[in-house]
């Protein structure tokens, strides 16, 4: 185990969870990576709360909620790649040169490994059992039960005959019922989020005009990132029960600045001492726009957002928190101006003015109460300014 300086902490953190090898997983799988790496005072703490202020995170990561269902018995396999679940990605941007637009999630049940394969949409049977064949089959035994949905390939007669030869079972499951491949859907939840934080939220990865297709090369480093992360049910890596050993990554190179710890150093209790550093609340003054719309929020929609301490991560430039423009509703928008009218006793006037919409066609509002006015006001005023006229 190494001690680590302050100067170096935000680095390794920085390592461990954004980098393109690490994917921005949850917190539990990036303490595992980060102990591996060093130590240093409060380490658990501080990795934690980068994690969860990381701002491409809280934008990014699906709401998630516990649904009380009955529980669907799978029966548990014995050997690796005896069992494997399989399912697709859709809706996906076209990618790479042959444009992919949809990705081929396949799972095995007894380590928890992942393969990630870029595949068309219009795919026919023939076309995914190849690909099955190619990259499952051809490196490991004949597959005893695959679980599957009621997609048109599967339940074709060619891929039901042709696993039959094989003595593969296929265990579809029932019909709107997606709880029964649930290993698959929850692989095919992170992916999207993996991509989602590089390809929506991750500058780095996006061209000149902003946009960031090509996601069809994150797919080995995040292939590789599932590999080398811990799973919550087994309590290991998959790589880690495939061969034994984690897959080397750049976060595992030695670090030059790092210190042996040495129990008799004089200076190990300045280390321990902890710096408290408080996280500064931003508040966000709502412009006057915001006054004309109703108070009612969508709370369903709404979650904490955890702005990260730029003393403790100095390397992290989270996006500036920003109000988004408030449009108005199309039946208050004004359509023309009729008369103008002073009110007695008051330095104040109000319009009669015509709305778009017929159920609120004409109304006396003040001048104050009328938002994004100034162009119609002019060009009203400027009809009632009288027209000087020269004669010849």
């Amino acid at each position: 185990m190494t001690l680590c300086r302050r100067l170096l902490i935000n680095t390794i953190i920085h390592e461990c969870h954004d980098s393109i090898y690490s994917g921005h997983l949850s917190a539990d799988r990036k303490l595992v990576k980060v102990k591996n790496c060093a130590w240093w005072p409060s380490w658990r703490k501080e990795t934690i709360e980068y994690c969860h202020t990381c701002d491409r995170c809280q934008k990014a990561n699906r709401s998630t909620g516990k649904k009380f269902r009955l529980m669907i018995h799978i029966q548990e396999p014995k050997s690796p790649w005896e069992v494997i679940q399989m399912d697709w990605v859709t809706e996906l941007p076209p990618s790479g040169d042959k444009s992919y637009n949809t990705c081929l999630v396949i799972v095995d049940r007894y380590r928890k490994t992942p393969i990630f394969l870029p595949c068309h949409k219009d795919d026919t049977a023939m076309d995914t059992a190849l690909v099955l064949w190619s990259r499952v089959i051809s490196h490991t035994v004949i597959l005893k039960n695959i679980i599957i949905d009621r997609d048109t390939k599967f339940t074709s007669a060619l891929w039901t005959n042709l696993h039959r030869l094989f003595g593969t079972k296929l265990s579809f499951s029932t019909e709107y019922h997606p709880q029964t491949d649930v290993l698959a859907e929850r692989m095919i939840q992170n992916l999207e989020d993996m991509i989602r934080r590089f390809c929506a939220y991750g500058l780095e990865f996006k061209d000149s005009d902003g946009f960031a297709h090509d996601w069809c090369t994150l797919i080995p480093a995040l292939e590789l990132e599932y590999k080398t992360s811990v799973h919550s049910s087994t309590g290991q890596t998959p790589a880690m029960l495939e061969k034994g050993c984690n897959e080397r990554l750049p976060v595992d190179t030695p670090w030059k600045d790092l210190i042996d710890i040495n129990p008799t150093a004089s200076s190990f209790k300045i280390i321990l001492d902890k710096v408290k550093y408080h996280a500064k609340k931003i508040q966000v003054e709502l412009s006057g726009e915001l006054e004309n719309k109703h108070p009612t929020l969508p709370v369903s929609l709404i979650k904490p957002y955890q702005p990260a301490d730029k003393e403790l991560f100095p390397l992290r430039n989270p996006a500036p928190l920003t109000v988004p423009p408030v449009e108005q509703d199309e039946d208050k928008k004004i359509k023309k101006f009729i008369k103008e009218r002073r009110l007695r006793g008051k330095n104040q006037r109000e319009y009669l003015v015509r709305y778009r919409n017929p159920v609120h066609e004409y109304e006396w509002p003040a001048e104050s109460k009328i938002p994004d006015s100034d162009k119609l006001l002019r060009r009203f005023r400027h009809e009632r300014r009288p027209q000087a006229w020269i004669c010849l």
